[in-house]
């Protein structure tokens, strides 16, 4: 199956009324060193790592 341009639209679409981007600029060191080998021991993606690193915070602190 291809990825035609009625697809695209739709995932287009759907990005636009669902999502909401967040920048995070970090040092390239730091993302190397700590963020992606941790997230990696947890066989997660940096993406799922960060998002259960900001929940749990949220329930740490009664959020």
């Amino acid at each position: 199956m291809t990825y035609n341009e009625k697809q695209k639209g739709y995932s287009i679409k759907y990005a636009r009324d669902n999502l909401k981007r967040i920048p995070l600029d970090v040092k390239k060191k730091y993302y190397d060193d700590v963020i992606a080998p941790e997230a990696g021991k947890r066989g997660i993606s940096v993406r799922k790592f960060i998002l259960q690193a900001i929940e749990e915070k949220i329930r740490r602190e009664g959020g």
